[in-house]
């Protein structure tokens, strides 16, 4: 199911980033689709239904991100921590050495 969502994710990703690199801006960046494809959309042209489309679209992924978050969680039962075998770690409680420098001649 984590496999899932991960793919899900980055299809989003991409989308997500079509769109949004297709809207109009001020210096009509990669928005130089209009023409008679505002035909298509209506009056208003295709602002708005990008607009929604971005909105759903945002939605969707962060519902996404929190499932993939709460499915990657449910498939690890276990930490890093865990393996660690602390019985091998050797605890050395004298005080540490501190170099000495030869004297200068």
């Amino acid at each position: 199911m984590t496999t899932f969502f991960l793919v899900l994710q980055f299809v989003l990703a991409g989308l997500l980033t079509i769109v949004i690199l297709l809207q109009k801006s001020e210096s009509m960046g990669f928005g130089s689709y209009s023409g008679s494809n505002e035909s298509l959309f209506g009056a208003k042209g295709a602002n708005a239904f990008l607009a929604k489309v971005t909105a759903v679209l945002g939605f969707v992924f962060i519902v996404n991100t929190i499932a993939l978050g709460y499915s990657f969680s449910q498939s690890v039962s276990s930490s890093v921590l865990d393996k660690v075998d602390t019985k091998a770690i050797q605890t050395d409680n004298s005080k540490p050495q501190v170099p000495q420098i030869p004297a200068a001649k």
